[in-house]
């Protein structure tokens, strides 16, 4: 039986995965490099997370099944032979998702680990963020997270992550802490990104 942090982990996963596909073939990728992207962006955040709070071995290679899953996501994916325009154009969707559910992921996985709230809420970010970071820095892009006047994202991810922890600390059960932080941090990503809510300026 899979507990809750690993469900979370699996479709974290698989949408990270997803984004990575979609991301490398708007680059024109064969297939060795939609794989390297989808691994990097469904394994970097979480890879950061357990190396920073030395759990080992990390948790793709405890849970061998994950990088199975993402050369599934690939092999299915390179039976298309054209990906439709609109897809490319739906990244957003992936996105959202994948920094919901790391997130609250990492959240949760830092807490069990013993640290304080706050420092949870930080793991969970880096875990949300940083797989997306490494695959724009792979396709040649300036991450999005880093980008000037890019739309509410860390932000997100901290929000949901405050969310969580303050539902764990009232005693609110995990599943339903999970399924509202990880709804408004989705909600919250795709309403920055629609109406372009940014930070402002220093």
């Amino acid at each position: 039986m899979l507990s809750l942090t690993e469900t979370i982990e699996i479709a974290a996963v698989v949408t990270g995965a997803v984004y990575g596909v979609l991301l490398a073939r708007r680059h024109g990728m064969d297939f060795v490099g939609v794989f390297s992207v989808s691994f990097m962006t469904a394994f970097g955040g979480g890879t950061l997370r357990d190396v920073l709070l030395d759990r080992h071995p990390l948790f793709w290679i405890r849970f061998e099944h994950y990088p199975v899953l993402v050369f599934i996501v690939c092999a299915i994916t390179s039976l298309i032979r054209r990906t439709p325009g609109w897809l490319h154009k739906s990244l957003n969707l992936p996105d959202a998702l994948g920094l919901g559910l790391f997130s609250v992921a990492g959240t949760q996985a830092a807490l069990d680990c013993g640290t304080s709230g706050f420092v949870a809420i930080i793991f969970g970010v880096i875990t949300g963020t940083f797989g997306g970071v490494i695959g724009d820095i792979v396709c040649n892009e300036i991450p999005s997270l880093f980008r000037p006047h890019t739309p509410l994202y860390a932000t997100c991810a901290f929000t949901g992550g405050l969310v969580y922890v303050t539902a764990i600390g009232l005693q609110v059960p995990a599943e339903v802490a999970s399924a509202v932080s990880i709804s408004m941090i989705v909600l919250l990503r795709l309403i920055a990104l629609k109406w372009n809510i940014c930070l402002p300026g220093m």
